[in-house]
């Protein structure tokens, strides 16, 4: 294990935002994890875990604690039955290695997520999701370690808490725990989700009604492609906002003044896309500095160049007064703001 020092955040993040790591460590193995947790309860430092940077908006400040980054890796099979098999993940594997490995061994259920990006230790503390599927989906436990006492504490569906894009990691469980491993449980029969309508509608497109996993794998990567540009070229954390739910009497009274509002229903009453309420208050492509809205996807949140975490806030902020002004409704930042 090294500890690095004066390490810059921004380039571990898709936003290309973030300032200086006092104290910065890879870690490849668990040992690694607790020689790294006990240097820093040694000597008084925080400890602040970072995944992908794939969904999370850095401060502009420097962090004086200790920054620890997950390259543990590993991916194999550990159990199975008739109907399914249990899938073992390290933290530090790149989420679509693993949706890639179960394709590759006929396993269903994480197809929709592929390309969401990120690696599997961060997936369940965001409760990742994609077009009508999320993590906790497939969900079976994991294996954390708790950094105040550095001890093993395991998690099971119920423990986790999972709900939309939250988790028990991102609220009572935010910043204690270095989750080491994630086991998932996948289906070995052909059974797809297709409830996102945009999926059914392109594999309608192409004339597919019995879709094998590589025809939904082509039409989700066609629908992302489409609205979510490459970090690489345009930094970004994805979709910044959640999308709203709300009651079926606020929906009624929506509709009386914009009736083409569009809505889908959730089990706690509808979702209304954020990215229609963002668009219709004229803010599509809309940018302030280098902090702006993506011209083709208004959920996302763009640094065209120089912007800084108070710039991408300020934005934020702007988006949700003008959406709140027109239809009364408080869109939350999906994207983890790290104060």
């Amino acid at each position: 294990m090294k500890i690095e020092r004066d390490v810059k955040l921004s380039k571990f993040s898709t936003f290309k935002i973030g300032g200086i790591a006092k104290y910065f460590v890879v870690v490849k193995e668990e040992k690694d994890v607790m020689e790294a947790i006990s240097w820093a309860r040694r000597r008084g430092k925080k400890i602040f875990v970072l995944g992908g940077g794939s969904n999370v908006l850095l401060p502009d400040r420097d962090y004086s604690g200790l920054v620890i980054k997950s390259e543990i890796k590993g991916i194999e099979i550990i159990g199975q039955n008739e109907e399914f098999s249990i899938v073992k993940s390290f933290s530090g594997e790149i989420w679509s290695k693993l949706v890639y490995f179960t394709i590759n061994n006929n396993l269903y259920g994480s197809e929709n997520l592929l390309h969401v990006p990120g690696t599997v230790g961060a997936a369940p503390v965001q409760n990742i999701g994609a077009y009508g599927a999320e993590l906790k989906d497939v969900f079976y436990n994991l294996c954390a370690i708790e950094i105040k006492t550095g001890e093993k504490k395991y998690f099971n569906l119920k423990d986790c808490n999972f709900g939309y894009r939250s988790s028990f990691f991102k609220e009572g469980g935010k910043d204690k725990y270095f989750i080491l491993w994630v086991e998932m449980k996948f289906k070995k029969n052909k059974e797809f989700n297709l409830s996102y309508g945009g999926v059914r509608e392109k594999l309608d497109e192409k004339g597919i009604k019995d879709p094998e996993v590589k025809d939904v794998v082509d039409a989700i990567w066609d629908i992302r492609s489409s609205k979510i540009p490459n970090p690489a070229v345009l930094p970004n954390a994805g979709s910044f906002f959640k999308n709203p739910v709300v009651s079926q009497e606020f929906l009624n009274d929506l509709r009386k003044k914009f009736p083409e509002i569009k809505s889908f229903p959730d089990k706690n009453g509808f979702k209304i896309p954020t990215a229609w309420l963002i668009e219709k208050c004229g803010l599509k492509g809309y940018r302030q500095g280098d902090a702006g809205v993506f011209e083709k996807q208004a959920l996302i949140l763009v640094n065209h160049g120089r912007a800084s975490q108070k710039d991408i806030l300020n934005l934020s902020d702007l988006i949700r007064k003008k959406v709140f002004d027109k239809f009364s409704i408080d869109i939350e930042p999906e994207v983890s703001v790290i104060k």
